[in-house]
């Protein structure tokens, strides 16, 4: 940072970027605004005294400049907006100053980047996260179809729903009233159209996992209980493709947002929920794979066929993961602890094993 001449902060939006940036030797700050586009603001970089240093906050516009100013020779940063410094009380909040904020921070090296991950990695996750976003609209499609059926009085019999006993049930449900009878069949033929939807995301999803820049890394995942192929690829993307790097899975699972928060002032020390930082759909993913080991350890045909061909060294970290996390399902059930608090701790865990196979030789 000390041969740093240029440090420049960029608030960048979708028609128009702001630029400040900081002579490091002499003080000089200057202060340019842009249209939209990147071509300008890439070559305005460009002819700073060099070496420069940028950086803009990551946002809705993407890593698009960021790669786009590597091209060209210029070291750019992605900040993560929620580890910027604010002052709380200060009121007012421009585009200029927030980009002579970032300048400054990132001249005193306190920023935290985010990884920019590449482009055809980042291509694969809007595919991933269309996915996600398909499954919550089937979940409230489906909380739809219930409340209706809830207000006209009409209970399903049966313990389980959404199989095909279920979805004959609903396909005879006869209402009184045209108008509420349409109102189903369109909920239900909403509920339809999103399965169809997942099912045909599934399998797009399944077959880009066997791609050789992902499949070495996937297999491995998927060796361990309660983590399939697409769960293996989701994880694996919204890490950004690289487990590398992270130092540890104390880091891991501190990135994910799965260890407690803590306020301690003086003597005072007080632990609450979980930080619920980092990317939520890792997080739910590995909360649900949790619950797989409430159960006593097995390998199953399933389980074996995803393990055929993997390296011994892998398959004994997977298997001593469901006797690990077993272990300690039962010490918090013996405990008294809550269920959903014990499946946060071995998710927690299970996030450490899976950082160990992802990265051993």
């Amino acid at each position: 940072m000390q041969a740093t001449m240029t440090c420049v902060g960029l608030d960048v939006h979708a028609r128009s970027t702001h630029a400040a940036a900081i002579d490091v030797v002499t003080g000089e700050l200057r202060r340019v605004r842009f249209g939209e586009g990147t071509e300008e603001v890439v070559s305005w970089l460009a002819d700073l005294n060099a070496p420069v240093r940028a950086v803009y906050e990551a946002g809705p516009t993407g890593f698009g400049l960021a790669r786009q100013a590597t091209k060209a020779g210029v070291h750019v940063v992605v900040a993560a907006p929620s580890k910027t410094p604010r002052a709380k009380g200060d009121r007012v909040k421009t585009d200029r100053k927030d980009a002579e904020l970032l300048a400054r921070l990132l001249l005193a090296g306190q920023l935290k980047p985010v990884v920019v991950p590449p482009d055809w990695l980042e291509a694969i996750r809007h595919l991933a996260r269309t996915r996600e976003q398909v499954r919550r609209d089937l979940a409230r499609a489906r909380h739809r179809v219930s409340k209706l059926l809830l207000v006209e009085g009409r209970v399903y019999p049966g313990a389980t729903t959404w199989n095909w006993a279920h979805h004959n049930w609903l396909a005879s449900q006869q209402f009184d009233f045209e108008a509420t009878q349409l109102a189903f069949v369109d909920r239900l033929a909403a509920v339809d159209g999103l399965l169809a939807r997942r099912r045909s995301l599934d399998e797009r999803l399944s077959r880009i996992a066997t791609d050789e820049r992902l499949w070495p890394t996937i297999s491995r995942l998927r060796c361990f209980r309660g983590v399939d192929t697409l769960t293996a690829l989701m994880l694996h993307l919204e890490l950004g493709g690289d487990w590398g790097r992270f130092s540890s899975p104390r880091q891991l699972s501190s990135w994910l947002g799965l260890t407690p928060s803590l306020d301690q002032s003086g003597e005072s020390k007080t632990h609450g929920s979980i930080t619920k930082t980092g990317s939520s759909i890792a997080r739910r993913l590995l909360v649900e794979s949790a619950w797989q080991y409430s159960r006593r350890p097995r390998i199953g045909q399933t389980l074996l066929s995803r393990q055929d061909g993997q390296p011994d060294h892998i398959l004994q970290i997977a298997w001593k993961a469901q006797h690990r996390l077993h272990r300690v399902h039962k010490r918090f059930n013996a405990r008294g602890k809550p269920a959903n608090v014990a499946t946060v701790a071995i998710a927690r865990e299970l996030a450490g094993f899976l950082w160990a196979a992802a990265t051993a030789p």
